[in-house]
């Protein structure tokens, strides 16, 4: 039974600590979380304990953290979860700064211990079927990648300053998608981008509305389309096509009844927000890691998957502001 200490208590953390508590090989040990009152409530129907940082990483009984906490706390408690001997669960972005995320990654190269980012979606039962199938021949050669991710509404734009912009932080995602479903690293990318939602996240310096198309090696070709605002739920889909047929996984609905009747179908809306559509995902990522932990697989999505993934949203930052496809 791995011992698990968990970084934050909002909202994702809460989600990670049902899936800790409720699996048969891991216990939610402890809770770290300076801010609030939600570690207390979190701890006492977990019957977990509330520990400081520096008793978590000096705890023997402790297997692994998990980093549930703000972004700009990741690296730092990566580093000291690895120095502690400890096996390393994290959401993503490891940090905004990639010279950051390389002298992290570095520290938990020389510890030697394990690392898994938690790119929920490679998880996805849906997405992963579709790669699967793609790796096992299919549809031949890949020819194009389309993935589609719309939020249901905007965040704040307190939020959008402080996140590292649409690319760093909502695209990163399906970056990582293209390069897990192709199963290459891209050669160029071109992004264009508008802000159409929210004007006060033009404001603090984002767009809302982005396009990017990356080119692959083997020629394939993957364009991503995101937008902080769907209207209709969290629409997220991705089509794979190549040189034998199609690869396609649609939205997971509300439910699946529909009224047919003389004025036409109607049918219900896509799952309402990620914590809805990736509920699947992220019990299945946490059962990998906790293989991992095991020694039985290696981790799925790596440090250095985190690391391309911030690469290439970075770049696309730059072709936006140059207006011209970036060579990777």
């Amino acid at each position: 039974m791995f011992k698990i200490a968990l970084f934050g208590a909002g909202r994702i953390g809460q989600i990670h600590a049902a899936n800790v508590a409720n699996h048969s090989d891991s216990e939610l040990y402890s809770i770290v979380d300076p801010f609030g009152d939600n570690a207390e409530i979190m701890a006492k129907k977990y019957g977990a304990k509330i520990q400081t940082a520096h008793e978590a990483f000096a705890d023997e009984e402790v297997d692994a953290i998990v980093i549930a906490s703000a972004t700009d706390t990741h690296a730092d408690l990566i580093e000291r979860g690895a120095k502690a001997g400890k096996a390393v669960f994290c959401e993503k972005p490891i940090h905004l700064d990639i010279e950051c995320v390389r002298n992290c990654l570095k520290v938990v190269d020389d510890h030697k211990v394990p690392l898994l980012v938690a790119f929920n979606r490679r998880y996805d039962p849906q997405f992963k079927k579709v790669r699967d199938m793609f790796a096992s021949g299919a549809i031949g050669k890949a020819e194009t990648l389309v993935i589609t991710s719309r939020d249901p509404s905007p965040p704040p734009a307190s939020y959008v300053k402080v996140s590292g912009g649409m690319f760093r932080d909502m695209m990163i995602h399906d970056l990582d998608m293209a390069r897990y479903i192709i199963g290459e690293d891209p050669i160029s990318i071109y992004a264009q981008g508008s802000c159409l939602v929210d004007p006060e996240i033009g404001e603090a310096g984002d767009i809302d509305t982005g396009f990017v198309v990356m080119k692959f090696a083997s020629g394939a070709i993957a364009a991503i389309t995101n937008s902080r605002r769907s209207g209709y739920g969290y629409d997220q889909r991705l089509e794979l096509h190549g040189e034998k047929g199609l690869l396609k996984a649609d939205n997971i609905l509300e439910d699946a009844v529909q009224l047919w009747s003389e004025p036409g179908c109607v049918g219900a809306k896509p799952e309402h927000f990620f914590l809805q559509r990736y509920a699947a995902a992220y019990k299945a990522e946490w059962d990998h890691f906790t293989q991992v932990m095991a020694g039985k697989v290696p981790a799925m999505s790596t440090g250095d998957d985190g690391l391309k993934a911030l690469y290439l949203a970075d770049k696309a930052g730059e072709s936006l502001k140059l207006g011209k496809e970036v060579m990777l």
